[in-house]
C-alpha cells in the first residue's frame, strides 16, 4: 500500500507500510480527538442565555512547490519501482553529438521515454539502435525533474529474443575490452618446450584425460600438477580463479612453479560454461605470472576466459599438441639438423685443404730469394715516394705566404672602404623599396578590413534589406520566446524606426529546442 501525502492538511494520517519510506516530504497530519463517552444533558430553563462559542480558525493547508512535489514522485517511483525489465517498438531516436541517445519505447497501448547515455551505449558492440527495432531493455525509472517527466535510464539494450546471459556476456566484454584486457601486446608467448603445466580443471572430466593421453603419447617427459576445481555451478568461478591464482605465486601456497597454466573443461551450453565469463575468471588470468593457455568448451564455444588469455585453443585436446611438441618429430628435426652440420663440416675441411695445396705449391715459397728482391725493389719506390712528398712540403708553405701577401693587398683599408660604401648604397635602395611596398600592402589590408567590417556592421546588416527588432530598452531580440505578448517592440530599418506591440509568440517550448549538432 502507497503512503499519501496530505496537501491540503484533510487527509488521514498514513497506515503504516512495510516498504521502504520514500524521500517525499510529508505534511503532519491533523490530529483526531479520541472520542469520548456521552454524558448525561441537564437542561436548565431558568439559566440565563449564554452566547455561542466562536468557531474554530481554519488550518492552512500545507503547500508544496513543484519541485518539492516532483523530488517526492521521484523518490517514490525509484523507490517502488527500481530497475525493470522493458520491451517495446523504438521510435523518435536521437543521438547526441555528445553520444547520448534519447528514444521513445511504445506498444500498442503506451510509451515510455527512454535515455542511453554514453557511457553506457559505448560498451553495446553489436548493438546499433533504429527506429521501428523491437528490443528489451534493462534500467532504472526514474523522473527528469528540469521537465516532471518519467523516464528510464537505460543501462542493457538487446534484440528481442535475445537471451540474458548473452547480454551480459557482451556488456561484461565490451567492459573488459576497453580496459584493454584483450589488447594483442598483453599476450606472452608460450616456451618451447615446457617442463611442468599446471591445469585448473576438475580432476573427474573428460577434459582432463583427453588432455592427458594427447600430452603424454606426443612427449611422455612433461610434468602435469592439477589444481582440482568445480567447472560448473554455483561458486565455481572463484575456485578457478583461486586455482590460477596459486599457479601464479607457487611460493606463497607451497606449490612447484608451472611454466605454463591451462584452464579447461568439456564442452556443454551457455550455461554450463558460464563460469568461465565470470569478471573474478577474468581478473585472475589477466595478473597470472605465467602464460595461461584457455581450452574451455569445443571449438564453436567461446568464453571470456578464452578472449583474456594468453592463447585460446579450441579444445582440450588441441592445447595439450600445442604444449607438447611431438617426440617423433623433435628427433627427426634433431636428425635433419645433424646431418646438415656434417654436410657443412666437410665442406669446411675440404675448402681448407685445398687452400693448404695451394700456399704450399705457390711460387713465393718455392723461390724465397725472388720474393726477397721484390721486396728490396719495393723499397726503394717507397723511398723515392718519400722524398718527393718531403720537397713538396717545403715548397708548399712557401706559395701559401706569397698567397697571403696578394690576398692582403687585396684588403686594404682603401679597397674595404670602397666596397663598404658600394654595399650600403645598395642596402639603402633596397630598405626604401621595402618599405615602399609594405606601406602598400598595409593600404590594402586596411581597406579590405574596412570593407569586411563595414558589410558586418548593422548598418550593413541594413543596406542587405534585413532588419534589427529592439526590445524597450534598446536591447536587441534575437529569439522569438525573449517576447512576451503585450510587449513593446521596436523595429530598425535603414532609413529609421517602426515601433510596434507582440499580440502573439508564436515560439516552442523552452525544453523541446534542441541544440543543433556540433
Amino acid at each position: 500500500m502507497q503512503p499519501q501525502l496530505d496537501l491540503f492538511g484533510s487527509a488521514e494520517p498514513p497506515k503504516p507500510s512495510p516498504a521502504k519510506t520514500p524521500r517525499a516530504a510529508k505534511a503532519k497530519p491533523r490530529e483526531v480527538a479520541e472520542s469520548q463517552p456521552a454524558a448525561p444533558v441537564t437542561l436548565d430553563l431558568t439559566a440565563p442565555a449564554q452566547a455561542d462559542p466562536e468557531p474554530p480558525a481554519p488550518k492552512e493547508p500545507a503547500v508544496l512547490s513543484v519541485s518539492q512535489l516532483t523530488r517526492s514522485i521521484r523518490g517514490l517511483i525509484e523507490d517502488q519501482v527500481g530497475e525493470v525489465w522493458v520491451e517495446g517498438e523504438i521510435s523518435n531516436l536521437r543521438k547526441q553529438s555528445s553520444g547520448h541517445q534519447y528514444f521513445t519505447l511504445k506498444d500498442a497501448g503506451s510509451q515510455l521515454s527512454c535515455v542511453l547515455f554514453a557511457g553506457q551505449a559505448s560498451q553495446m558492440r553489436g548493438i546499433n539502435l533504429a527506429d521501428g527495432q523491437r528490443v528489451q531493455v534493462f534500467g532504472q525509472v526514474t523522473v527528469y525533474e528540469a521537465r516532471g517527466q518519467y523516464q528510464l535510464v537505460v543501462k542493457i539494450v538487446r534484440n528481442k529474443g535475445e537471451g540474458l546471459l548473452q547480454a551480459k556476456f557482451e556488456a561484461l566484454k565490451a567492459r573488459l575490452a576497453a580496459e584493454g584486457l584483450f589488447a594483442p601486446e598483453r599476450k606472452r608467448p608460450l616456451p618451447r618446450f615446457p617442463k611442468v603445466v599446471g591445469v585448473v580443471t576438475s580432476p573427474t572430466g573428460a577434459a582432463l584425460k583427453d588432455f592427458l593421453n594427447v600430452l603424454h603419447r606426443r612427449h611422455p617427459g612433461i610434468e602435469v600438477i592439477i589444481n582440482p576445481v568445480r567447472v560448473q555451478g554455483a561458486g565455481a568461478s572463484r575456485e578457478i580463479a583461486q586455482a590460477v591464482r596459486e599457479f601464479s605465486e607457487p611460493e606463497k601456497y607451497n606449490l612447484p612453479p608451472v611454466e605454463v597454466i591451462v584452464v579447461t573443461r568439456g564442452g556443454g551450453s551457455i550455461e554450463d560454461l558460464w563460469e568461465f565469463n565470470e569478471e573474478v575468471v577474468a581478473r585472475a588470468i589477466a595478473a597470472a605470472t605465467v602464460p595461461v593457455v584457455s581450452a574451455v568448451g569445443h571449438e564453436i564455444d567461446f568464453t571470456i576466459a578464452d578472449f583474456v588469455a594468453d592463447l585460446r585453443a579450441p579444445t582440450p585436446s588441441a592445447a595439450a599438441e600445442i604444449l607438447a611438441a611431438d617426440r617423433v618429430e623433435v628427433l627427426s628435426s634433431l636428425r635433419q639438423q645433424a646431418a646438415r652440420l656434417h654436410r657443412t663440416m666437410e665442406a669446411r675441411f675440404d675448402l681448407l685443404t685445398a687452400q693448404v695445396r695451394a700456399l704450399a705449391s705457390s711460387a713465393a715459397l718455392r723461390e724465397p730469394e725472388r720474393r726477397v728482391a721484390d721486396l728490396r725493389q719495393t723499397t726503394d719506390r717507397l723511398a723515392e715516394i718519400i722524398e718527393r712528398r718531403a720537397t713538396e712540403a717545403w715548397e708548399r708553405p712557401s706559395q701559401l705566404l706569397k698567397n697571403l701577401s696578394l690576398r692582403l693587398q687585396n684588403q686594404s683599408p682603401e679597397n674595404k672602404l670602397a666596397q663598404a660604401r658600394q654595399s650600403l648604397t645598395w642596402f639603402g635602395n633596397r630598405l626604401e623599396e621595402s618599405i615602399l611596398r609594405e606601406v602598400e600592402n598595409r593600404k590594402t589590408r586596411l581597406e579590405r578590413t574596412r570593407g569586411i567590417l563595414s558589410a558586418l556592421s548593422p548598418e550593413g546588416t541594413l543596406q542587405r534589406g534585413y532588419t534589427i527588432t529592439l526590445d524597450a530598452s534598446g536591447k536587441p531580440i534575437t529569439r522569438a520566446v525573449d517576447v512576451s505578448p503585450g510587449a513593446t517592440l521596436r523595429t530598425r530599418f535603414l532609413d529609421g524606426e517602426v515601433e510596434s506591440e507582440a499580440r502573439s509568440v508564436d515560439a516552442p517550448p523552452p525544453g523541446r529546442i534542441e541544440r543543433p549538432s556540433t
